[in-house]
Parts: structure tokens; sequence; C-alpha cells
């Protein structure tokens, strides 16, 4: 194998909504209620909902910048590529990126939709958090057959609600919902709680993937606001650990052994560490915990029902044999700074190519497929699918980088380190 012959599968990038994208799928009446995109005087675009105002329009999709602009956070439309928002220009990016298929995080709804656990109007927030679901799968997805893996978002204050728009997507073959890390930070029901029962039976039943994208629950501290922003960065897939290790210890995974749980950019290297600590943590303190995975220790259920990923990780590629290699899957992070387009494979071929083929395979696109039911050689020929075949479709496609797109400056580039304090101001 070379790295031509590679098909890649992201499970885990995100979409820039495009301003009109409920104007098929709500009536006249419901659109004037919708969330609306505003351009501000001073020409920046941000999304209102009952009153409140998205604080960031782009979160970080820096995508195309030089590296040096990469803290710029993008203040409108005219300030990113349009492949953030574009499906026919995100499919352009993916070829010249040599990616077959992604699934696409929401943006403006937050990962797990919590924008609108805040809005007073409940029952008509249902109908907006449907008609998301509609544009995502029908339109996004639908506009490009074997591209893209469907992901729903849910009204998780209401868990009949969940259960229902559950049953919709799944219905109209949504492969994944994207839920919290952790719910409590949230102000709803830890998942130690049998509340959330009947939506993991549900997703369970349909073979629906729950991904937690990090951040999307639980936040991740900055130690100082003096601190320089690269340590809240290093720690932020890292910190997906302690979700793992309260969704590992919940009863959720012995009540439905089925039920599979995505861990979305949340690498892979700090994995052995965590499930031989949790296994010596089991044996050793089961007996006045009362804690019982039955016959399974701990990292047995990691492996069998826990899905990771990663974007760049030599460490985790070189130690797959302390993982499930068959639960290993791949993710660009496409349009934000940690995404290495388009330049993707030349990152990943020299961390992967001393695995066997078959390994290869498995993590680049055949874990993602099984796992989240997904079958894109129904649509394309497989050979019209690799590295090579996708690029040569792209050549038109210009990714050299754009410098002066402006957006929010988090300093005065005076040479001084960014703090957490400078950056934590563009999402106040």
């Amino acid at each position: 194998m070379e790295m031509n012959d590679m098909i890649l599968i992201s499970v885990d990038d995100h979409v820039i909504e495009p301003p009109d994208l409920f104007k098929n799928h709500l009536s006249a009446a419901d659109l004037e209620r919708a969330p609306k995109m505003d351009t501000m005087k001073s020409g920046s675009d941000s999304w209102i909902y009952e009153g409140r105002r998205v604080p960031n329009f782009g979160l970080n999709a820096v995508v195309g910048r030089p590296p040096e602009e990469y803290g710029m956070e993008p203040a409108s439309y005219s300030q990113i590529r349009k492949g953030t928002y574009l499906v026919q220009d995100r499919i352009d990016d993916m070829n010249v990126n040599g990616v077959l298929a992604s699934i696409n995080f929401p943006t403006f709804p937050s990962f797990g939709g919590t924008f609108f656990l805040q809005a007073t109007d409940k029952d008509f927030t249902k109908k907006i958090i449907s008609a998301y679901n509609d544009w995502h799968i029908d339109e996004w997805c639908g506009a490009a057959p074997g591209r893209f893996i469907p992901l729903a978002i849910l009204p998780l204050w209401d868990i009949d609600a969940c259960v229902a728009e559950a049953k919709r997507v799944a219905a109209k073959g949504c492969r994944t919902i994207s839920f919290l890390d952790n719910p409590v930070p949230k102000g709803l029901p830890s998942v130690h709680s049998d509340h959330w029962d009947p939506l993991w039976k549900i997703l369970e039943d349909n073979n629906i993937v729950v991904s937690i994208h990090i951040g999307s629950g639980a936040q991740v501290p900055y130690s100082s606001l003096d601190a320089p922003i690269d340590t809240w960065i290093v720690n932020m897939p890292m910190y997906i650990a302690n979700a793992t290790t309260d969704w590992l210890f919940s009863p959720v995974f012995k009540k439905f052994p089925n039920l599979n749980l995505a861990l979305s950019e949340g690498g892979i290297g700090w994995i052995p560490y965590l499930l031989e600590r949790a296994d010596f943590t089991y044996k050793h303190h089961k007996a006045w915990t009362n804690c019982s995975f039955g016959d399974l220790l701990p990292s047995e259920l990691f492996k069998r029902n826990f899905i990771t990923c990663f974007i760049d990780d030599v460490f985790g590629l070189h130690n797959t044999h302390f993982m499930n290699v068959d639960k290993i899957t791949w993710e660009t992070d496409y349009p934000h700074s940690d995404s290495l387009w388009p330049d993707a494979p030349e990152h990943l071929w020299p961390t992967i190519k001393h695995l066997p083929t078959e390994t290869i395979d498995k993590i680049t696109h055949l874990n993602a497929m099984r796992e989240f039911g997904f079958d894109p050689f129904k649509h394309l020929p497989r050979e019209q699918c690799t590295v090579g075949a996708l690029r040569a479709l792209a050549t038109h496609v210009d990714t050299r980088p754009v410098a002066n797109m402006g957006g929010h400056n988090p300093s005065n580039r005076d040479g001084r380190p960014v703090t957490n304090g400078e950056v934590m101001k563009l999402f106040a």
C-alpha cells in the first residue's frame, strides 16, 4: 500500500451553517421566529434566536489561513473558506485533502445542540431542532450521497421529545447523534441516572452511535487567565478522559451492551494508561466501592463499546496493541485550527504505514463504515474513493493560504504569548 491508496473517512469535522439553512424546512410563519443570521454595522455575522446572539460566528474555522492568523476568530462569511458552509465547495475541499466522507458537527447550535437549552419557547424550539436535522440530513448530506455520515441533535431538556426525534431521524438514515460528554454542567441529569435509558434503548435498537465531542458539556478548565493559551490547547483533547471514566463506570453499557459511544476529537495516545489505571482501580478497590463489571474488566468494556479517533497521534499508532484496533478511527477536524488540511494524507501516512495493510484499512475507513452503518461504495466505485483518485478530481482547487482575511485578533501581536484571558474574551 502507498499513501495514495488509502481511503479516508473522517469521523469528526464541522459545518458552519449557511444563512438560509431553515428556508426549505419551515413554514413562512415559522421562519419569522426561527434563528436568523444578522450582519452588524461592524460587518460581523452572527445568529440570533429569541434575542440571544451566538457569541462566536466561526468557532475557529480558520482553515485556509496562514498559521500566524489562526487565532483571528472569523467574524463573517467573507472571512472563511466557502467549503466551510457551501456543500459543493466542501466536497472540493474534501477531494483535495483526499477525504472520502465525514461526519459534520454543528457550529451555531453548539456541538450537542446546547444553545437551545436556554430557549424560552421550548415547544417551538423542538420544531427548530427538527428543521435543523432535516437540513443536515436531507440537504447537506443528501447533496452528495456517499460523502457524509448523517448526524442529529436532540431537544435534550425533554426525554420524551428526545426519543421521538431519535426515532424520526433514525427513519431518515441518521447514523449518530451528538450528545454531551457530561450533561451535568448544562443542568441535565447525569449518565449514572436512569433518566436517559429510553433514549439509549432507541439508539441501541437502531444502531445509532452516541458521539460526545470534547467541550460539548464540560468545558476544559483554564489554569489561569494569564497562562498561555497553548496550555489549554494541549489539554483539550485529553480532557475527554474525565468524561470517558464517567461513562465507563456508569450503568449505561451494562444495561445497553450493544450501544456504542464515540469519543470525538479525543485522540488515542492517552488511552492505554487510562485503561491500565481503570483496571487497577477496579481490582484494588471494588471490595469497598461495590463497583461491578460482572465478568468484564473496565478495559474490556471500553474496548467493546467505545469508539476512538485521532487527528495526529504517532504514539497511539505505535501502541494499538493496547487498544481495540477495530474501534480506532481517524478524523481531520476541518475547518478548525487543529486540522491538517489540505495535507492530511501526508501527515497520516508516515505515522501509520508501519501497520499491516489490513489494520490501516480498518483505521482509515472500515471501522467507521461498520460502526456508523455507512457504506459509501453503494454510491461510488471503490477505486474512485482513494486519496489519489479524489485528488485527481480537485486539481482546480486553490489551497494557497490566504492572509489578512480578518476577524477578532486576541492579542496585539507584540511577541507576548497569547493568554487564556485574551481568548476567553472572544466567547464572552
